[in-house]
């Protein structure tokens, strides 16, 4: 059934026919609407609110748009069927102020809507980034000009107990034996250790500056799999930390992530409360997916030539 339904989508590209939409967005491909928790194209604010953008996914969660506001949507879409992108940025980074362009949402309660990684046994975030400006970010928390950021954040599903940075399931970019690495980054249980997925190959050559890259992470508490993509394709890496350090071993099976609710969601940088700076991203995002579930490789390549169509 599923190779049937594989074979149909790729005919339906190939002969150039207007695939069903899906009730999300024509954007998405149908298999992963239903597991769409929130999907944010940037061409939706809220009414009455520009500064916050509709969840065209189901949990109906809507995201700030934090220090830039409705500036922060630019006429760059990654592809034939977006208009706009989300600009991040660093603005001042010889202050350590609370002023870079960032977007998100915060609770300490944890966020209601986002219920569904409580408990999730597994997760996925999709979207595309452009890089527009130097990164690594020079550390505005630092007194040395010189210094940068360790990391460039992308985007992320925070733990049921974030300060604002701790994450359940993060794409970005981070240091790995001291070389920066495009990861995928999960924590199974709040206050626990985390395991990165660290791509093998130059993030520069991953991400040169200027050029839209579709990117995707996938999660699987239970097992422990975790998997980059770019542009629809595997890309090759290794697990960073040795052992357990999801305590998957032993019962009670399966293994999930806290029974919490997020507090949130962290986009282009960490604290999303906007109480502090760390983690900038110079760069563009566009189409931000966030999954209860790992996208199997052959949707993650057609979710790719979906949008390309």
């Amino acid at each position: 059934m599923r190779r049937a339904l594989v074979l149909g989508l790729v005919a339906a590209f190939s002969a150039g026919l207007a695939a069903p939409a899906s009730a999300v967005s024509p954007a998405v491909l149908p298999t992963l609407a239903r597991n769409l928790v929130a999907y944010y194209d940037f061409e939706h604010p809220v009414r009455g609110d520009r500064t916050l953008e509709q969840d065209r996914g189901r949990s109906g969660t809507a995201l700030s748009l934090v220090n830039g506001g409705a500036d922060m949507r630019v006429r760059d879409g990654a592809f034939r069927g977006s208009r706009n992108s989300l600009q991040l940025k660093q603005v001042n980074p010889a202050v350590a102020g609370n002023d870079d362009w960032k977007a998100g949402l915060y609770s300490e309660s944890g966020v209601p809507s986002l219920r569904a990684f409580n408990g999730a046994r597994q997760a996925s975030i999709m979207g595309w980034v452009k890089m527009t400006g130097q990164n690594p970010a020079p550390n505005s928390n630092s007194a040395n000009p010189d210094d940068l950021y360790g990391a460039i954040g992308l985007a992320g599903v925070l733990s049921g107990d974030s300060n604002g940075h701790a994450v359940r399931a993060l794409l970005e970019l981070i240091a790995v034996d001291g070389e920066l690495k495009l990861v995928a980054l999960g924590r199974r249980l709040d206050g626990g250790e985390s395991q990165t997925f660290a791509a093998t190959e130059d993030w520069r050559t991953l991400l040169p500056q200027g050029e839209w890259v579709f990117l995707s992470a996938t999660f699987d508490f239970d097992t422990g799999a975790m998997a980059l993509y770019r542009n629809g394709k595997a890309l090759a890496g290794r697990y960073v930390a040795a052992g357990d350090p999801w305590r998957l071993v032993g019962e009670p099976e399966p293994d999930v992530a806290s029974a919490t609710d997020p507090r949130g969601f962290k986009i282009g940088g960490s604290y999303p409360q906007n109480t502090r700076e760390g983690n900038a991203c110079n760069c563009r995002m566009d189409s931000l997916m966030f999954l209860d579930r790992a996208v199997r490789p052959w949707e993650v390549a057609l979710q790719y030539r979906w949008m390309r169509r």
